[in-house]
């Protein structure tokens, strides 16, 4: 008779997300994920499959969470770079703690880049999500005067992707709230 599952599969997922980001996938050894997780070997293959599969969920559930976050700090009620900004202040003022973890998707990239079909499928995914969010708020900040009619909407979309990935990578190596701070003032003055 099989046993009934003992754990939480979105509470061990977390603990594979926070082993990964620290060590990126190749740098994990199974028994560190064992470890963090508190399951057995048993568990995480009937559960996950092997540990590809459990990174390729780990990192789906990461990009999903985070980008969702970004989106509803996006989609609050205020001016188009205000909310921007705020975006990325949002980003700047997170716990040390957590901001020095760095970040699954932009380890992913840096990890694998364009060499796996299904890490890059997921990256891109966010990518496509965040990125369409920050489109729609630069083109109604031009519709209202806050963005300059020279500035390009595609450019400016990459540019502050490329802005958002350089904090997190920033923060990972010790960046204080005050220096990403002024980079979200930065990127925000540019698009003025």
């Amino acid at each position: 008779m099989a046993r009934h599952k003992e754990f939480d599969r979105d509470t061990v997922l977390k603990a594979a997300i926070t082993v990964f980001t620290e060590h990126g996938y190749e740098g994990t050894s199974t028994d560190a994920l064992l470890s963090a997780m508190k399951i057995s070997r048993q568990s995480m293959y009937d559960t996950f499959g092997d540990k590809r599969r459990l990174y390729l969920a780990a990192l789906d559930r990461y990009n999903l969470d985070s980008v969702s976050q970004i989106v509803a700090d996006l989609r609050r009620d205020m001016a188009p770079l205000k909310a921007l900004e705020e975006m990325l202040i949002a980003f700047a003022s997170r716990p040390e703690t957590e901001a020095g973890h760095g970040c699954l998707g932009v380890s992913a990239v840096c990890e694998f880049g364009r060499t796996d079909r299904e890490v890059s499928a997921l990256t891109d995914k966010a990518s496509r999500l965040l990125s369409s969010t920050v489109q729609t708020i630069l083109e109604e900040g031009k519709k209202r005067g806050e963005v300059a009619d020279d500035v390009d909407i595609t450019d400016a979309v990459q540019f502050l992707g490329s802005t958002l990935s350089g904090m997190k990578i920033s923060a990972r190596n010790g960046a204080s709230r005050e220096t990403l701070r002024g980079i979200a003032r930065l990127a925000i003055r540019s698009l003025r």
